[in-house]
């Protein structure tokens, strides 16, 4: 398909990502498949989590076709961008035709973004996963990607301001192993898989992330268990018990 609108907003956020000096890591670069379908399944910690994990597909000169609400369709500025960028609508009261769209993207070989958590963690821990990713890759025997994202939550997140213009933030980019689930696999059983790995993944990432918070004030960016003054995940997340 052709691509008239994604490269220049991959410019123009890449002329952002200098002018506000971030620091980039990206790790695992070479397990998003150069060539044929592929599903990403992410982390969602951050409103802008598309753009960076779009990022991580970069060395494999992949255009990530995220499945996001169809709400920011409707935008007036957002919608003409997301459908100008191939990505695929979600409505959650008839999400066969968004599951159908995914399924024709990755049988032409696309690469499609999932966030299987459906909604941002307020924890910034890995949520109760929707096997949707599973279910696809398995329909069209294409690899499971895990990703996992840090930093991007410092930016714009639920229930916090956002703070667009702060300069020298780390983010940390980490691309899993693929898994290759079979049509005959139990797909709950996969998803299970799949959040155990990004579990190990993101604990890794957040262990080793080079910058703490700036004071006291600071600290809600953080999980509980690492110092922060993030939410309990049992207190928005009762599911993931």
């Amino acid at each position: 398909m052709a691509d008239v609108v994604y490269p220049p907003v991959i410019a123009f956020a890449r002329t952002m990502f200098r002018a506000l000096n971030m620091k980039i890591t990206i790790e695992g670069e070479a397990h998003v498949p150069a060539g044929g379908g592929a599903v990403i399944a992410c982390n969602h910690i951050s409103y802008l989590d598309f753009i960076f994990c779009g990022l991580g597909a970069r060395r494999s000169r992949r255009l990530v076709r995220f499945m996001a609400k169809d709400s920011i369709f409707r935008h007036r500025v957002g919608g003409p961008l997301m459908r100008g960028m191939h990505h695929i609508p979600v409505d959650r009261d008839a999400g066969m035709a968004s599951y159908k769209a995914a399924l024709s993207a990755l049988k032409a070989g696309e690469v499609v973004g999932v966030f299987p958590e459906a909604t941002i963690s307020p924890s910034f821990m890995i949520k109760e996963l929707k096997s949707g990713a599973a279910r696809l890759a398995a329909a069209t025997a294409t690899p499971l990607v895990p990703m996992v994202l840090w930093g991007t939550q410092r930016f714009w997140t639920k229930g916090h301001p956002r703070n667009l213009t702060q300069r020298g933030v780390a983010v940390t980019i980490s691309i899993g192993e693929p898994l290759y689930p079979g049509r005959r696999e139990n797909q709950d059983a996969v998803t299970a898989q799949l959040r155990t790995r990004m579990e190990a993944m993101l604990d890794r990432v957040q262990r080793r992330y080079p910058q703490q918070p700036s004071g006291p004030d600071d600290t809600w960016w953080l999980p509980e268990h690492l110092g922060g003054s993030a939410p309990k995940p049992a207190v928005y997340e009762p599911e993931a018990q």
